[in-house]
């Protein structure tokens, strides 16, 4: 009986309660890097915290441009065939 108690504590709750696993999509992220440039002009940010930001919000905006980029050479080559 204790591990059957076991088990049924060592699942994530999103598993016991039959929900999907979070999911991040490429709107999700292009509204993460909105939130990034309007915090910044905001003064969100303390100057320390800057390098690590701008770090991130570059790292972001060049996946987003890599994806951009592969949807549109997609793109062609579906309406192709």
């Amino acid at each position: 009986m204790s591990e059957d108690k076991t088990k049924e504590q060592a699942q994530p709750a999103t598993e016991a309660e039959g929900q999907a696993p979070a999911e991040l999509t490429v709107s999700d992220l292009n509204a993460i890097k909105q939130i990034i440039d309007v915090a910044s002009q905001r003064g969100a940010f303390k100057p320390n915290e800057m390098m690590v930001v701008g770090q991130t919000y570059n790292k972001l905006e060049a996946f987003l441009g890599a994806v951009s980029q592969q949807q549109q050479q997609a793109a062609p080559a579906e309406t192709g065939e």
